[in-house]
């Protein structure tokens, strides 16, 4: 199924009436090589089906979860620049697995990342430094992301050199931490209604997630339109 559901990803950006967006892709793979191609679609698919939510949004961050917590994994685009900003290494929670993240939740407790698509508000001074609050827009999937306390903050756990020798990055309660030396500037860089997506290959998710559908459904009805006509 989620298989599947990529392959209709490709088929979808080929087919999409507006070719800036298939361009803005083809800039951000140029910017971020090691980023998954199909996984940049995705966030940018998500990102053009938020546009209600988030209608200011210029920059756009995109975790890889199916990547080993040792490479880097996040990158940060300006998408009206096309420019890549960061590309970092990022912590998922203890409860989500070892170097590789396999279990994901919005449940209270759990210590677990949350998949999807999140709009970033205020920050603020916490007990891990300066952080940034985050609102998931997936009802059952990350909505809770605020009860749950679930935030963008610097860590000294987050350590590329230390994770190379222990095997994987030191883990969170499932905020998406980042390096101290960095935390600031990705903070300011993202805060006030920009937009995260949180990526793995969960079939339920890929299937049902509203974010990564509107543009197939809308491709969907064009064509059914046409055949009535």
């Amino acid at each position: 199924m989620a298989l599947n559901r990529l392959l209709a990803l490709g088929l979808l950006v080929l087919a999409a009436p507006v070719a800036a967006d298939t361009a803005l892709l083809g800039e951000l793979r140029a910017q971020a090589p090691d980023a998954d191609p199909k996984v940049l679609a995705l966030a940018l698919e998500a990102r053009d089906c938020a546009k209600d939510a988030a209608p200011d949004a210029e920059r756009l961050a995109v975790i890889d979860y199916s990547r080993p917590s040792t490479e880097p994994r996040l990158w940060v685009f300006d998408l009206e620049a096309r420019k890549l900003l960061f590309a970092e290494h990022v912590a998922h929670g203890r409860g989500s697995g070892e170097n590789l993240a396999t279990a994901f939740s919005n449940r209270n407790g759990s210590h677990q990342s949350s998949l999807g698509l999140f709009v970033t508000a205020e920050t603020y001074q916490g007990g891990n430094g300066y952080s940034l609050r985050m609102d998931g827009l997936e009802p059952g999937v990350n909505d809770a992301a605020r009860e749950r306390l679930i935030v963008m903050h610097g860590a000294p756990y987050v350590d590329p050199l230390a994770a190379a020798l222990q095997g994987r990055l030191g883990r969170s309660f499932g905020c998406p931490a980042v390096r101290p030396a960095v935390a600031r500037e990705v903070i300011d860089t993202l805060k006030q209604g920009q937009l995260l997506f949180a990526y793995y290959p969960d079939e339920d998710w890929l299937e049902e997630s509203r974010f990564l559908g509107c543009g197939r459904d809308a491709l969907a009805r064009g064509r059914t339109g046409a055949s009535q006509g």
